[in-house]
């Protein structure tokens, strides 16, 4: 339906941002959150969980191209590759189009999130939901890593709210105790961290527990311009170390042989390098950084 009124994101007590309605396309309250899409004026399609903006047509190439490119070329040779959440589909696209990943497995708690996606997003994901190396499995993602076999995976990438209500759990001791355990040798794992300019807390908790069971722990950033609060930051945390700061040469040759060149709207060699240079203001959040 048509609508002039106004959605106020109230993620901070204090400071937030609106979006004029163009139209609202879904209203749902599925098992797990409140999920509204709805269309806006200047950011295209807008999907917000329990109030909280989580994608929008405008801007979702900024987030979904750094939280999985950066770590598929850090690796360098992922083949394996577990998504936890992510429901929109546009980390399993990005993740697809490496042509040497060979299996790509989606762990999304909620169902309605991926359908609501397919319905009113179905740019974000393209043609991902179809192709033969994507394994979408509606289910909790704490239990499917609980029970994943050792060594399975060279790359998880975690697309999950912020530690707070359905999200809470894949924050957690457990969570990365068997993130380790599944990932090969050589692998790594990502996090959205928040905007640590307004939840400095959670990059620093979630840097201690990945460090636990981690060794080689930090962060890179992205600016997404309707993420408030300036930077976010993505948690990086490896079994081997350097993967942080692969030379910019080899960065982009790995792009090529990976076949993404011409496919990024951000994400660039020097993007990448640059990344994991952090305002100080952010790196005196990371005990044990890399």
């Amino acid at each position: 339906m048509t609508t002039d009124m106004w959605v106020n994101e109230t993620l901070y007590p204090s400071w937030g941002q609106r979006f004029l309605v163009k139209r609202e396309l879904a209203r749902v309250r599925s098992e797990f959150q409140d999920i509204v899409i709805f269309e806006s004026h200047e950011h295209g399609r807008v999907m917000l969980l329990d109030g909280v903006v989580q994608i929008t047509e405008g801007d979702e190439f900024v987030y979904q191209e750094m939280l999985t490119h950066v770590p598929l070329l850090a690796h360098g040779s992922a083949a394996n590759v577990l998504i936890i959440g992510a429901g929109d589909g546009g980390v399993l696209r990005r993740v697809l189009q490496h042509r040497n990943v060979t299996r790509a497995v989606m762990v999304e708690i909620d169902g309605e999130v991926i359908r609501l996606a397919k319905e009113f997003l179905p740019g974000i994901a393209g043609d991902a939901w179809v192709d033969p190396r994507a394994h979408v499995i509606v289910g909790d993602g704490i239990d499917y890593v609980r029970r994943a076999t050792d060594a399975s995976f060279d790359v998880i990438i975690v697309d999950s709210t912020d530690p707070i209500g359905v999200g809470e759990v894949l924050f957690t001791d457990e969570f990365y105790e068997n993130c380790a355990r599944i990932l090969t040798v050589g692998g790594l794992v990502v996090n959205q961290c928040g905007v640590p300019f307004m939840q400095h807390d959670e990059l620093h908790d979630t840097s201690i527990r990945r460090a636990r069971f981690i060794p080689h722990v930090g962060a890179y950033v992205a600016a997404v311009p309707t993420y408030v609060g300036g930077y976010m930051t993505l948690g990086f945390a490896a079994k081997q170390p350097g993967l942080d700061a692969v030379p910019i040469e080899t960065i982009r040759a790995r792009a090529t042989a990976a076949g993404i060149d011409g496919l990024t709207r951000y994400w660039t060699p020097q993007i990448h390098v640059g990344a994991f240079h952090l305002p100080p203001y952010i790196a005196q959040h990371l005990p044990g950084a890399i």
